[in-house]
């Protein structure tokens, strides 16, 4: 068994695909030839050797970050239990940035302070841009697998298109022709 080496431009392309997961690109910035460099990059993906660098580069730097499925899944569950309580005090002012929880400082996508004059009167405006709490919930759910955002329907017998119709006509209270037989 021969075992292949990935050569120095390979390699290079491995490293520079990891970037920004730009096939053409990592080719350009790994010495590829610019007016190539799509179809090159390209062709390396679906060489063996490199798919196989790409993917053992990929787990290292997971490993090394420590990103994995219990890390996304205590994000989510973080994200879902955010509450607009913990940044306020008990004037329902706003509070000091630096007394938030780590998981609002880190998790909201924008904050906004206008200061605007009315008249006489100051009036400073603050906005808050946090997850979709919806989004989260749904990703949540896809990745604990509750399927809760799924219809599941459990069939017995044999599974023929008027079966099926006819299972779900039922389940709905439904009631529907069923399509004739074809002769063979």
């Amino acid at each position: 068994m021969s075992t292949k080496k990935l050569t120095k431009k390979q390699e290079l392309f491995v490293s520079e695909y990891l970037i920004d997961l730009n096939a053409t690109q990592a080719a350009i910035r790994a010495g590829y030839s610019k007016k190539t460099a799509c179809e090159t990059g390209n062709e390396n993906l679906r060489k063996p050797i490199i798919q196989d660098a790409i993917s053992k580069a990929q787990n290292k730097r997971l490993e090394k970050n420590e990103v994995n499925a219990d890390y996304v899944l205590k994000r989510l569950i973080e994200i879902d239990e955010m509450d607009v309580v913990d940044i306020l005090d008990d004037g329902g002012h706003i509070k000091p940035i630096t007394q938030w929880p780590k998981s609002w400082r880190r998790t909201i996508s924008g904050l906004d302070i206008q200061e605007l004059m009315m008249g006489e009167v100051e009036t400073v405006l603050r906005k808050i841009k946090w997850p979709d709490k919806v989004k989260n919930l749904e990703l949540l759910g896809k990745h604990i697998d509750v399927q809760a955002f799924k219809e599941k329907r459990e069939v017995e017998g044999e599974l023929t298109v008027n079966n099926l119709i006819a299972e779900i006509s039922e389940s709905n209270g439904e009631t529907r022709a069923v399509l004739p037989k074809h002769a063979k």
